[in-house]
């Protein structure tokens, strides 16, 4: 179970790299992503359609661009992965 949370944990991270690119660079194509971040073009893609289907990029013909109202979007990331932690920290004592 944990390592299947590990997992998770790695492309979410993964996914907020991107996203960080996106952000402070965009619009940014795929392989310039890559090469920033040196994580494989395959990956990236992956990650930008994740990031596309969460209302977090958009797609344009010059690369990916932040959404609009991404700074609220990025403020709800944030209640929920802090409401995450409570959860996890209280499922580690129930055993």
């Amino acid at each position: 179970m944990v390592d299947r949370l590990t997992d998770q944990v790695e492309k979410e991270e993964r996914d907020l790299r991107i996203l960080e690119a996106v952000i402070e660079s965009g619009p940014i194509g795929i392989v310039r992503i890559a090469e920033e971040t040196d994580i494989p073009e395959h990956k990236v893609r992956y990650s930008l359609r994740m990031l596309e289907n969460d209302g977090l990029v958009e797609p344009t013909p010059d690369g990916a661009t932040p959404a609009d109202g991404i700074d609220e979007r990025l403020a709800e990331m944030n209640e929920g992965i802090d409401d995450l932690v409570a959860r996890l920290d209280g499922l580690k004592d129930t055993f």
